[in-house]
């Protein structure tokens, strides 16, 4: 199960895309990052439910332009799917596609970065950021594109040679609360915290990350289960074909339904103390209707009186 929506930190994408949206906090952000001072953007958000060959990510990209028509693609990376450097290159086309009216003149291309923050080492060498640009090899000419990759790592050890205030924003990330927000008394670090402070308060958006969380866990089931039956297949030789699918329906129905009830008891957690005797009603469900229509009640109960009177 998914972490619960209250405690999340800011290194979630969902919680991070869901912050940015905020124009004025994207603007901080960057700040911190680029460490340069950003009058105005305008962002939003790309949230693409994006599921790779082996399930291994959701996409939530942020995108941001400034008035000096610089473009900016941000993006949380908690997992390390080895493809990065190349989904650079596909997100800087995808830039550059939209910043080009037709007609006009490859001189009109924005400058461009492209800004992953990294809560693992994307190059193992240890950095906090790793900045890339073009440049000949045999010359050491910069290619003049104006276009930056930029990778952050939360974790970096070489803290000498970033801003504090990028440090206070490594440290903000990995654990998004109260006290390390106000330890260094910056201002942007003290924005962002106000502005996750309230997105937590936000019911609607509590909900729409579990259903997010269980809709891929229900993916995952979806797989298991064709794995499953794939197994059941090859193994029809020895077994009779009828109960192998049984029993891998049986099993990913079973998982499916756990899934769902852990969801809903970490919403009503937030709720108060769960009595034992709801709990384990709930742990015990495996009608996916009854299900479903709990999850709905517990995004929308006031209280853990209100969904023990509805359920």
């Amino acid at each position: 199960m998914g972490e619960c929506f209250q405690t999340l930190n800011l290194t979630n994408a969902y919680l991070f895309a869901a912050a940015l949206q905020d124009e004025e906090i994207c603007r901080n952000v960057l700040e911190i990052a680029l460490n340069k001072r950003i009058s105005r953007v305008k962002a939003h958000v790309e949230q693409v439910l994006f599921l790779d060959s082996e399930f291994k990510s959701v996409r939530f990209d942020v995108y941001a332009s400034d008035e000096e028509e610089v473009s900016y693609d941000v993006e949380m990376q908690n997992d390390d799917t080895k493809n990065l450097p190349k989904r650079c290159r596909y997100y800087q086309a995808e830039l550059d596609v939209t910043s080009l009216r037709p007609g006009e003149d490859y001189q009109q291309l924005k400058p461009g970065y492209i800004i992953f923050i990294c809560s693992f080492d994307p190059f193992g060498k240890g950095r906090c950021q790793y900045v890339f640009e073009e440049y000949c090899k045999e010359a050491d000419i910069p290619l003049g594109d104006e276009t930056q990759k930029i990778f952050f790592n939360t974790n970096g050890t070489d803290t000498e040679n970033v801003t504090p205030e990028l440090l206070h924003l490594f440290e903000y990330l990995k654990q998004s609360t109260e006290e390390v927000a106000v330890r260094h008394q910056d201002e942007k670090i003290l924005k962002i915290h106000e502005r996750v402070k309230y997105l937590k308060r936000d019911r609607k958006l509590e909900a729409g990350y579990m259903t997010m969380e269980e809709y891929i866990h229900q993916e995952a089931e979806r797989r298991a289960k064709l794995m499953a039956e794939s197994m059941a297949e090859s193994m029809a030789e020895s077994m009779a074909e009828s109960m192998a699918k049984s029993m891998a329906e049986s099993m990913a129905e079973s998982m499916a339904a756990s899934r769902v009830a852990q969801n809903i008891l970490a919403l009503l957690e937030d709720l108060g103390t769960l009595p034992d005797q709801t709990k384990e009603r709930i742990a015990k469900e495996q009608n996916e209707d009854v299900l479903s229509a709990w999850l709905k009640l517990a995004a929308r109960a006031d209280s853990i009186e209100e969904f023990q009177s509805k359920m």
